[in-house]
């Protein structure tokens, strides 16, 4: 298992790390481990992060968060935090959406210093103590008002759409970008489509010229039997008138016929 706090000498090949790190906008080291429960690796180096999730890294504190000015989204869920947040609002003030789930908090007063926040949007204790309370989300609504969603539903239970729940910024661009892709893509198979109408209807046509030819060129071949017939029957029929005598001609006697006369 990567050690949290050593990730980024497997993430840089060649180059400076410093112009690495300014380029990075999303940063997901889940499942990394951290070695004390710290916050390893991060600095304020990432100047332009947007997004950083540290789901299950085994964290108790997040003393040691770097100031990051344009960070909007920090996945924390379950990890071992049960305080602290203080730091939050002093180091991350563009903050807009904020995941605890899955950590020890127990009262509501551990959650104070997120007042401070007030561009916070979303906040997510689910699978916390402190959502076995009574009242626990009028409380929470109450102690921060800026919130617009709390484990996912605002405070009417209307449950957030996908564009609110996730963060803005980056993943807003991803997502338009495939919407762009989905649109074209079908716009290819709607021409796919047209296409292969297109070449049915041309065989369809092709294949009647050729039965049309086939006819044609059956009806020609019974004319021109006939005709032959006809050629025959003309043949024929000049035949006969040549071998016969003509009319009012005396046909020849032959010299048998005459030797007979005489005999009798």
């Amino acid at each position: 298992m990567l050690q949290f706090g050593r990730w980024w000498q497997s993430a840089v090949v060649g180059g400076k790390l410093q112009n690495l790190l300014l380029n990075v906008q999303e940063l997901v080291l889940d499942n990394c481990r951290s070695g004390e429960g710290k916050i390893e690796g991060i600095t304020e180096e990432f100047s332009n992060l947007e997004l950083l999730s540290l789901i299950n890294v085994g964290l108790t504190s997040v003393a040691d968060v770097p100031k990051l000015d344009k960070l909007k989204k920090l996945e924390l869920s379950d990890n071992r935090i049960s305080g602290g947040l203080e730091v939050l609002a002093e180091r991350l003030v563009n903050l807009t959406h904020l995941n605890l789930s899955g950590n020890k908090f127990k009262d509501i007063s551990t959650l104070e210093p997120l007042k401070k926040l007030p561009q916070l949007k979303s906040l997510d204790l689910f699978n916390c103590e402190v959502t076995n309370l009574a009242d626990y989300r009028e409380s929470i609504f109450k102690l921060l008002p800026q919130l617009t969603y709390l484990d996912g539903y605002d405070i009417d239970d209307c449950e957030a759409s996908d564009s609110d729940g996730e963060g803005d910024g980056v993943e807003d661009e991803d997502e338009e970008g495939l919407e762009g892709e989905s649109e074209d893509f079908d716009e290819e198979e709607e021409e796919d489509e047209e296409d292969v109408v297109a070449e049915e209807e041309d065989s369809a046509d092709d294949s009647a010229d050729e039965e049309e030819g086939e006819v044609n060129g059956d009806l020609d071949s019974e004319d021109e039997e006939d005709e032959d017939d006809d050629d025959d029957v003309v043949v024929l029929s000049s035949a006969d008138e040549d071998s016969s005598p003509a009319k009012g001609e005396k046909r020849k006697r032959d010299p048998e016929d005459e030797e007979e006369d005489e005999d009798d």
